[in-house]
């Protein structure tokens, strides 16, 4: 799958295509219909499929400071798109003078010189051009101007409306199984490795402490199941123990503030079940989230604690071992 970053990387020779549109965050199962409704398309007429995706989101250029908790990261949506089955994904880096254009401009200069779109897919609630004049009845009449046709979708799976705004709200309280519905997998949280208070090490069971990505969706406070993947950059494929190809576990997760030392900074931190012996400082990580197993408590002692975090481990381990992601 080819990756442009910005329409100077799109071939001089690129011929006609089948183009969608969108942020695109999370890359969810209402998303996951527009892409398919293109892909279908593109067979039909014997064209490659592009997606068109923003990068920063487009509310942090127009309104600065409104940055919406982000599902997936661009590196990550890219990923997940090219698992569909697209042909090219590029990412348009969204700027002021950007969110300037015309709704005429954008399509001339984006749909039309550079990708010679024959056919264009879009979420039915599609806006695009300067102060969002346009939607999906524009966006067909320009097409009839510019010879391509447009459709717009309805972001729906099994007759459900998935919204990325729904979904962020399922995180914050919490609930990352119907997250994970809505997503059509286990939500994922990003980050490098680094040094904390090395409390849980201290207690038996030493956790990944992570600095997660800029404006990442974190779910609520409370513990979790479900895995820890290591992406290693460090060593190759070397984690610092067991396999060379072992690169994922089965984990208990904790998002708080440690409320039995008194804590006041936020953290994510992931216990690797039963593994005490994981060099992963300085490796970028994911954490994928299957199940919520309670919130977050403080004990009046650290014995009381230590009990609990063994019931927590019992609970993932039994979780994970009949779950998949």
């Amino acid at each position: 799958m080819r990756r442009w970053y910005g329409l100077d990387d799109v071939p001089a020779d690129w011929g006609r295509s089948v183009v969608t549109i969108g942020v695109f965050d999370g890359v969810h199962r209402g998303h996951q219909t527009i892409v398919g409704r293109a892909a279908e398309l593109a067979r039909r007429l014997g064209l490659p499929v592009v997606v068109i995706t923003f990068d920063p989101h487009p509310d942090e250029v127009v309104r600065p400071g409104s940055h919406p908790p982000m599902l997936s990261s661009p590196k990550r949506r890219t990923e997940l798109l090219a698992g569909l089955g697209v042909d090219a994904v590029m990412v348009l880096p969204f700027t002021l003078e950007l969110s300037r254009m015309s709704p005429d401009d954008f399509v001339q200069s984006v749909l039309v010189e550079r990708l010679h779109a024959a056919r264009v897919v879009v979420g039915e609630n599609f806006r695009f051009g300067h102060k969002a004049r346009g939607d999906v009845a524009l966006l067909a009449e320009l097409g009839d101007k510019y010879d391509f046709t447009a459709e717009g979708v309805p972001l729906v799976a099994n007759d459900q409306t998935i919204s990325s705004t729904v979904i962020r709200e399922l995180l914050a309280a919490g609930d990352v199984e119907g997250a994970g519905a809505a997503l059509g997998r286990p939500h994922r949280v990003e980050g490098v490795v680094v040094r904390g208070h090395q409390r849980g090490r201290a207690l038996g069971f030493p956790t990944a402490n992570l600095e997660t990505l800029p404006y990442t969706a974190i779910p609520g406070d409370g513990v979790y199941a479900g895995w820890l993947e290591c992406f290693p950059v460090n060593r190759g494929a070397d984690t610092g123990a067991g396999s060379a190809s072992e690169t994922r576990w089965p984990a208990a997760i904790s998002i708080g503030t440690n409320p039995t030392f008194d804590g006041v900074e936020r953290s994510v931190e992931a216990y690797a079940l039963d593994r005490d012996d994981l060099d992963l400082y300085g490796e970028h990580v994911a954490v994928d989230f299957a199940v919520r197993i309670r919130d977050h408590l403080k004990f009046d002692s650290i014995e009381a604690l230590v009990a609990e975090m063994r019931r927590d481990v019992d609970r993932a381990r039994q979780i994970t071992a009949r779950s998949s992601a």
